[in-house]
């Protein structure tokens, strides 16, 4: 072990394994997921060597292998739970994505939430036995955010009963889907449906792509990759071009809107079901968010800690960087945040299913809100971690760019989330349509609930310029008054969106063209909400933890947090007169104070996420600390050492000097 590390651990001032159960959900919950990540991490057949050294076609061979041997180990392992399938699944993926990732994430849970009884006795009994390998095919070359433009066509034929499908455009090839170049023989693929003449808008349907057995592509089916992204090297994204493809009107999913067999169309009861899968996906993002913010920070804090450089005092040993202002003030803000979306990634999670289980109970009603917050959140907190791990990057100096220290590999594989499944500005520009419609509810005096309740509490309308001349009443340390800081910017930029949309509408010809004009301002409003409820539900966290030094060190993260968010957007809270310029100066000179408390606890804090060394997968995080020797070691595995001389010398190097 590491001196370093040892020391810093040592003076820890709380139990980390505490704290670990606390993230977990509890004891039991950290020995089960322990046990479970044994089972993947000790397992001689899920080994392989480092992708890093692998070629394209390498990288996706061995994760297909790794893919179907994990099938096979959770059922040889009887692991039915989803949450510990995913315990196993990282363990043995450590930072990468699989080719079964959508099968897996998407196709069977469409199957499940989207399919009658008799759809789901047939398709998830072929999905379960991987007789059926299917993607989720919606994004097209022309259309990805905006899914109302899809060009992917389905005509419904009434004489045989079958839907017809077709790529009527180049544009509107499928584009993206993971697994579907070369692993999928199925995919959902969302298109407009076309019944009676009339448009019925999107809906989704099971479309065979490859011949069960020998897996080649099937009649009037264009299949293939879409070649090397910017990560993602383990999956083969691909392309689906669909000339008439024929499939039975049983292919279309049919829980909710129905085609009968006439071609009559019945709706569903809410538009909003169609997208229940990347509801989902935007849900867990969320937590995904947490889990490579904090494995970024582990990797980041516990190098700082080992590395020495430089001189505070002339003629002194080099202090640990981490013993620097700059560097705790790059890093240690992130480590609040991870926590701040390790706690909103579980109110997220268990939202989603809450309200997922009374859409099976027949009500509908809590839809709008899942909607909107899954698409804020989703938004705001890829924004941050993306940002964040390459912060956490060049805080490594320059052996942060070596993939050796396992930060590229988290930031290429994490920062799509900020395009996919909705790109970002798009998402915020959804949550702040559902801001603008509950504003203007509270505004007629509708008493509003959930997490736009607040706007019935300030339904006054307060304007800037009113508060601006209150006394100030904000204490900096006082947990619910930093919540109210937030609560009150939050309100204050949706009230100032909504009143430059009515000016705008006075001089625009449309009320599109007076949305777009406040497009700005309404993206700042939906920041400022996902920020108040990020701030809200960390605040509520505090509340249920009984142990004092857990409570006090993550007390310290929370004010660190809001603090830290306080002085990046002290122009919202300036406006609004939540602060004046005193006090914002008091909240600069705190921050200082909190990272200098934060610093005894640090290496701790990003022990307490409790990732091994096999998942983590870094040499500059490595628990034991001993960094150099490891990335010594690492190097001389790289391909080009195999030989003292490379063949390209005696190719073109050696003819050069002979010839000069």
């Amino acid at each position: 072990m590491n001196l370093d590390l040892r020391r810093e651990r040592e003076s820890a001032t709380f139990p980390t394994e505490a704290l670990t159960h606390l993230l977990d959900g509890g004891p039991e919950k950290t020995r089960r997921r322990r046990e479970i990540e044994s089972l993947a991490l000790n397992d001689p057949e899920l080994q392989h060597e480092d992708l890093n050294f692998m070629t394209y076609s390498e990288r996706y061979d061995v994760a297909v292998r790794k893919s179907s041997l994990m099938v096979k180990k959770i059922q040889e392992h009887a692991i039915s739970d989803p949450e510990e399938i995913m315990f196993f699944k990282r363990a043995c993926l450590s930072k990468k994505v699989e080719p079964l990732n959508l099968h897996f994430s998407m196709f069977k849970p469409t199957l499940e939430n989207q399919c009658t009884p008799e759809q789901k006795e047939k398709w998830l009994n072929l999905s379960n036995r991987m007789q059926s390998i299917g993607t989720y095919a919606q994004t097209e070359l022309g259309h990805g955010s905006f899914i109302r433009g899809l060009e992917t066509t389905a005509t419904y034929d009434p004489s045989t009963q079958e839907f017809v499908l077709n790529s009527p455009t180049v544009t509107s090839i499928k584009w993206w889907p993971g697994g579907l170049g070369k692993t999928s023989n199925h995919a959902i693929v969302l298109a407009q449906l076309y019944t009676q003449g009339q448009c019925r808008g999107l809906h989704a349907f099971i479309v065979p792509i490859r011949k069960m057995g020998t897996h080649e592509p099937l009649p009037g089916v264009v299949v293939g990759d879409i070649g090397p992204k910017f990560g993602y090297d383990e999956v083969d994204n691909g392309f689906l071009k669909l000339e008439n493809i024929r499939v039975p009107r049983e292919n279309m999913l049919m829980r909710y809107a129905k085609v009968m067999p006439d071609g009559t169309y019945m709706k569903p009861p809410s538009d909003k079901l169609t997208y229940g899968t990347m509801v989902f996906i935007r849900s867990m993002i969320v937590g995904e968010s947490a889990r490579v913010l904090s494995q970024a920070c582990t990797i980041a804090i516990r190098y700082s800690a080992v590395r020495h450089q430089s001189e505070l005092k002339p003629g002194a040993p080099e202090p640990q960087i981490l013993d620097y202002q700059t560097q705790q003030y790059k890093l240690f803000p992130l480590l609040a945040t991870a926590y701040a979306f390790c706690f909103v990634g579980n109110f997220m999670r268990d939202m989603y299913h809450r309200i997922t289980g009374d859409v099976n109970d027949g009500d509908y009603s809590q839809l709008p809100e899942l909607h909107s917050l899954s698409a804020g959140l989703k938004a705001f907190t890829t924004w941050v971690a993306s940002a964040g791990i390459e912060e956490c990057r060049m805080a490594c100096g320059g052996h942060g760019y070596s993939r050796s220290s396992g930060l590229p590999d988290i930031y290429v594989t994490f920062t799509p989330t900020c395009t996919y499944e909705g790109e970002n500005t798009v998402m915020m520009l959804q949550t702040a349509r559902y801001l603008f419609k509950s504003y203007s509810r509270a505004k007629s005096g509708q008493r509003l609930s959930g997490t736009v309740s607040y706007l019935s509490d300030l339904r006054n309308h307060i304007q800037p310029q009113q508060v601006a001349g209150r006394p100030p009443v904000i204490n900096i340390d006082d947990v619910g008054r930093l919540v109210e800081a937030y609560k009150l910017r939050a309100a204050s930029l949706i009230e100032g969106a909504a009143q430059n949309y009515h000016m705008e509408l006075g001089h625009r010809d449309s009320k599109e063209e007076a949305w777009n004009s406040t497009a700005i301002d309404l993206v700042r409003a939906s920041e400022a909400h996902c920020h108040y409820v990020v701030v809200k539900l960390f605040a509520a966290k505090l509340s249920e933890i009984t142990d004092a030094s857990i409570h006090d060190v993550l007390c310290t993260l929370f004010q660190l947090y809001a603090l830290y968010g306080i002085t990046k957007n002290s122009g919202d809270f300036l406006h609004a007169g939540i602060f004046n310029d005193q006090q914002i100066s008091q909240v600069q000179q705190r921050m200082k104070e909190l990272l200098a408390a934060v610093r005894p606890n640090a290496v701790a804090l990003v022990d307490a996420f409790d990732y091994p060394d096999a998942i983590l997968s870094s040499v500059l995080g490595r628990y034991d600390g001993n960094v150099y020797e490891h990335m010594f070691e690492w190097a001389k595995r790289s391909p080009l050492n195999k030989t003292e001389v490379h063949e390209s010398f005696y190719k073109y190097l050696k003819p050069l000097q002979s010839k000069l």
